[in-house]
């Protein structure tokens, strides 16, 4: 018969290899578990994005976080969504999403 100290370690073992899994498969498909930005650009940039992505708060980070990826470099920079040309930007594509 196993002893309850044998028990407790593979419990634990399991425990921890399905915690390790599911953090895996969130992050796999493109589930954040912690805020993007941890600085934010707000000098004006606008003619180098290529595009940008808006995630709205959730569970995982209270703040709206606005991230553009240039068009050269490809590169991934987080704008200060106070900062007035980030409002300007995204009011142009929420009235574009509109029509």
């Amino acid at each position: 018969m196993m002893s309850s100290r044998v028990i407790a370690t593979v419990m634990v073992l399991l425990l921890a290899s399905m915690a390790i899994v599911e953090g895996m498969s969130l992050t796999s498909v493109g589930v954040e578990l912690h805020c993007r930005c941890i600085m934010t650009e707000r000098r004006p940039i606008g003619r180098h994005i290529e595009k940008v992505e808006i995630i709205p708060g959730s569970s995982h980070c209270e703040e709206t976080e606005i991230i553009a990826t240039l068009k050269k470099t490809g590169k991934e920079v987080c704008l200060d969504p106070e900062a007035p040309w980030v409002k300007i930007v995204i009011n142009r594509i929420l009235s574009n999403r509109r029509r």
